[in-house]
Order: C-alpha cells, then structure tokens, then sequence
C-alpha cells in the first residue's frame, strides 16, 4: 500500500511519461482503486482503467479540457503536456522537416518515410487540437507509428491555426498543401501516384472536407483516414451529453472551439467548409473512419460513416468503445492506445490496397 500511494504521489505531483508508464503496467483493480482514491467523480464503467486514472489525476490537479479562452496559454501547455509524456521515438529511417511554398502563403511540413530506398504510397497527415492548438510536433509519435506499420510515407502538415485564420484560409492553406504534394509527386517518389489524407478529430474534419472540395480535381485523395473526425458543429447528439464532462474532450473546449472557427468568422454552424456532414458525399474517396466510444464527437463520425455508405462511398468503420477522445496521442504512456493505433495503421493500408 505504501508503494500504491507513492505511485499516487508521483503521477499527481509529476505527471510526466515516467510515472504514467507505472501506472499504465499496474492491474487493471489497481486502476481502478487509484481512481476512487483520487475522487474520481464521473460513471463511466466501459472506459479503459488506465484512461480513468490519467482523467482522475487530471482532474484533481484543476486541468480540466485542453483548450480555454487563452489560446496562447493553451497552445504552450498542449505543447508541454505532449513533451512531458515522451518516451524513445520510434524510429523512422528517414524524417526531414521541409518548406512547402505554396501560393497562400509558406508552411512547413514533416516528411517521413519509412523506407527511403523504395517507392511508397504517400499519406497527407492534417493533426488535430480543435483547430487551435497542437502542431507537427504533438503529433510527431503517431506519424511515426502510421509510417511504420501503414508501411506509408506521411507528411505531416503544419497549417495555420485558428483564431489568427478562418476556417476558409486555414482549408484552402490545407488544400494548397495537398495540390503541391500531387505537383511534386516524382520527388517524393509515390508508388503509382497514391496520394491519400489522413488526421484526428480537427485533421480529420479537415480532410473530410478536402475531399468533397477536390472531387473531379486532379489531386483528388485517393482515401481518407478520419480518426474520431469532427464532422458537425450544429447538431448534439446523445454522445455529447452522455461524455461532455471528465474526459479529455469536453463541452467546454466545444464551446471554445466553436467560437474561434466558427463564430468568430461568421460561418454558420451548418457551413459544409467546417460541417461536412451537411455537404455532397458522392464520388468521394473511400473512407477509414475511426471512433472512440467515449467522445463528444462518437455519433457524428459514425452518422457521417453512415451517411457516407448511404451515397455509395466505400467505408470500414470502427469504434474503440473503452477508448476516449484524443487516445492516439497517449502512444507514449499506453500500451493499449499503442496497440490500437498499430492495429488501425496496419488495416488501414489492406483497406487502402483493396480499394486502390
């Protein structure tokens, strides 16, 4: 019991990568002791222990969500909480930062590739954080594990962010993006040209509108990869209410979002460049949608795989039900999360393949 609340002790005071990763290798009863210990006050009996316990401890420090009225302050403490969880990168045989010049304005991007001697499908990686915060390096360890075991070369898009651009500045900066990837194909040696997009949550509204915008356009993606994607800034579903409070993403960062990308640009909340749940979905590229079972966000990515499916667009979709918003980036600390995004890498790329 005295090592049990030295490890309470660590992860309150610390609560950096080292003593996540003790917590994350403890049995599953000793999660869940530690999170009544820490007065854990939401009921959610299907969510992942280790999970519990991060949100628990979250919770008794006073942080809750991840994006307040202070962008400033939220970016550099979204920053910090990603650098504080890192453990040994996986390795990638190549990584380079580069300049894209494209003509809305210059923008930088990390390319890596997995295996620079051979010619490889190319993924166009749009990272998440409410279209606020985050950047290529929150997301450099996903990337990494996408490259690896998708067996893909990711490049990973450092777009301009909200409330500094509106959605129709930041999408065309992110469509520029895509443009000069399919212009300089032959540099980046792309087996058989195949250009897909790929982001979570904000990255993966992104790319749900890219492809509706590029129908027909000759850098149309050739896939999707949409992982827990915010697809509708208009409706609440029941996911909403049920998981809008005590989790990584609650209703808070919701309303805070929604004003830096939607309200303060005066777009409608129904707009198809920010809800593309209420665009066309036809002839769109096939569609790898992932959702969490504990999330705001659960019913509109699975009405919008639905919906998709309605308009004869080819989609695989998967819930990870004890899993919460925002589990791709605890890679560093989970085994599970670690294990799930390996899993959905490896049958994103057969899904790709079958459908290239």
């Amino acid at each position: 019991m005295v090592a049990f609340n030295n490890n309470i002790q660590e992860l309150i005071e610390k609560a950096q990568g080292p003593a996540a990763r003790s917590l994350d290798r403890l049995p599953k009863f000793a999660q869940e002791s530690l999170v009544k210990l820490l007065g854990y006050p939401y009921q959610y009996p299907q969510l992942d222990s280790f999970t519990k316990c991060m949100m628990a401890a979250q919770i008794k420090q006073g942080k809750i969500g991840f994006i307040g009225a202070d962008v400033e302050y939220s970016r550099k403490q979204f920053e910090m909480q990603m650098q504080s969880i890192l453990n040994r990168p996986t390795s990638v045989q190549f990584v380079e930062d580069i300049r894209l010049p494209l003509q809305s304005g210059s923008i930088y991007a990390r390319h890596y590739h997995p295996a620079p001697s051979k010619k490889l499908p190319l993924l166009v990686f749009y990272h998440g954080g409410g279209f606020v915060v985050g950047s290529v390096d929150t997301h450099d360890e996903v990337c990494r594990l996408i490259a690896t075991h998708a067996k893909v070369q990711v490049l990973s898009i450092e777009y301009p962010l909200a409330p500094e651009v509106g959605p129709y500045d930041l999408i065309q900066s992110c469509e520029d993006a895509l443009a000069w990837v399919y212009q300089n194909r032959r540099q980046f040696k792309i087996l058989k040209n195949r250009i897909g997009i790929a982001g979570d949550s904000a990255g993966g509204n992104i790319c749900a509108v890219l492809a509706q915008r590029t129908v027909n356009k000759p850098y149309a993606p050739e896939v999707q990869f949409l992982i827990y994607p915010v697809v509708d800034f208009k409706s609440r579903h029941p996911s909403f209410f049920a998981y809008k409070d005590g989790l990584v993403l609650t209703n808070s960062d919701i309303d805070h979002v929604t004003e830096f990308y939607a309200t303060k640009f005066n777009v409608p909340l129904d707009a198809t460049i920010i809800s593309p749940t209420y665009g066309n979905l036809k002839k769109l590229a096939p569609a790898y949608i992932i959702t969490a079972g504990h999330d705001v966000l659960h019913d509109e990515g699975k009405i919008y795989a639905y919906k998709l499916r309605q308009n004869n667009v080819k989609v695989h979709y998967h819930d990870y039900e004890d899993q919460t918003h925002g589990f791709i980036n605890l890679t560093p600390i989970s085994r599970k999360a670690k294990r799930n995004v390996i899993d959905m890498s490896k049958d994103f790329r057969k899904f790709w393949d079958k459908y290239k």
